[in-house]
């Protein structure tokens, strides 16, 4: 027996070969929160399906107490440019064709009479959508298009921030030219602050997806996933959607997930989740609700201005509901002082010879190469 052999036999005496990755629907949760969760069985009965042309009417509005005296042009210049990002971010799998009304439409109510405040309700939101709805009906034919978006001018301080609007099925809601406003943004004056990647943020919540930053915000509001996914902060460094909801989404197939939901282990090359090419993502299940998910990101595309590029690593819980913390994002480097700019978590990506475990879940995730354009990883599930 040659040395060569010999040391090959024993290796492979020590090191059995890895099981064949479990079928990837075993690695599918179910959403048990009733609302918008990282489940993947949406109900698309609520929301909107996240692929194809997305056909939006744009309306501007201004009030007796608050009249415009922007163009709405301006207005629109601030969101339009989000056609192009959502295009790039869902790998050409969604496009927000977006028609803007030029006019703008007089309000019958003063801006401080129509209630904005955090927390307000469904009721209140939709009165809101109702009125902007009937003044645009004499001109604007609703059943041409799938969403609206109401864009309030930068004078009506009374309209601060952009809730999303989804219909209550069931209920009475808002009706124009025979069709019903399923899906509606209303923008306030933060988009002065945020741009257009809030468009890409509220529209994320039409799809199912629910809001990473925590409601109670306690010290840190983005303690959950700092500046990763532009569901969690808006103007993070990593807005690029986490490769889960894109699976969620339907922009990433099946044919793009490993999963591990047994015991074993597998060795995976991730291409990085800003192009959108090869494996994307590697899941290990650890209860019916709960998963561990390691995905590669890189510094180009939405993510241009990350802070680090890595495996990022995080736990996904479809039991918990939306600004609780459904996802939740492992720090490779918990001790580091970020960088001027950064959240603590935006360096949060395992790099080679770093590893995650959770012995608790019998969960093991090894970062053992990186090249430009991704890296390789072992998962294990004890």
């Amino acid at each position: 027996m040659s040395a060569l052999f010999a040391a090959l036999l024993l290796l492979s005496l020590a090191a059995p070969p890895a099981q064949a990755a479990d079928p990837v629907s075993s690695c599918k949760l179910s959403g048990t929160t009733g609302w918008t969760d990282e489940g993947q069985d949406t109900d698309y009965n609520v929301f909107q399906r996240p692929t194809g042309t997305k056909r939006v009417i744009m309306l501007f509005v201004d009030f007796p107490d608050a009249a415009a005296t922007e163009t709405t042009s301006s207005d629109a210049d601030r969101l339009t440019p989000a056609a192009d990002w959502m295009w790039n971010a869902s790998y050409g799998k969604t496009w927000l064709a977006i028609t803007q009304h030029n006019a703008w439409l007089r309000m019958p109510k003063k801006s401080t009479e129509y209630g904005f405040e955090r927390g307000f309700s469904h009721e209140t939101h939709e009165a809101y959508i109702k009125d902007a709805v009937h003044k645009a009906d004499p001109s604007v034919d609703f059943s041409r298009y799938d969403m609206v978006y109401v864009v309030a001018t930068k004078n009506a301080e009374a309209i601060p921030f952009t809730p999303t609007y989804v219909y209550a099925p069931g209920t009475a809601g808002v009706t124009a030219d025979h069709v019903t406003v399923k899906w509606a943004v209303t923008f306030g004056q933060d988009i002065w602050s945020w741009g257009y990647k809030i468009v890409a943020h509220e529209t994320g919540h039409t799809f199912g997806l629910p809001d990473l930053y925590a409601f109670d915000t306690g010290t840190d509001m983005h303690r959950h996933v700092g500046g990763w996914d532009v569901m969690g902060k808006i103007g993070g460094k990593g807005p690029q959607y986490f490769a889960w909801h894109s699976w969620k989404l339907g922009w990433t197939p099946d044919t793009q997930v490993v999963c591990r939901a047994t015991a074993g282990s597998d060795t995976v090359y991730l291409s990085a989740v800003e192009y959108g090419s090869y494996t994307k993502m590697a899941v290990i299940k650890t209860s019916p609700t709960t998963a561990y998910v390691v995905e590669s990101r890189r510094g180009v595309h939405a993510d241009t201005d990350v802070c680090s590029t890595g495996a990022l690593v995080y736990k996904v819980d479809t039991s918990v509901s939306t600004g609780s913390g459904p996802i939740r994002v492992m720090d490779a480097n918990p001790n580091a002082t970020p960088s001027s700019g950064c959240h603590p978590l935006d360096d949060a990506p395992y790099w080679v010879g770093q590893s995650f475990t959770d012995r608790a879940a019998g969960v093991k995730i090894e970062v053992t190469a990186a090249d430009g354009y991704g890296e390789t990883v072992r998962i294990t599930k004890s």
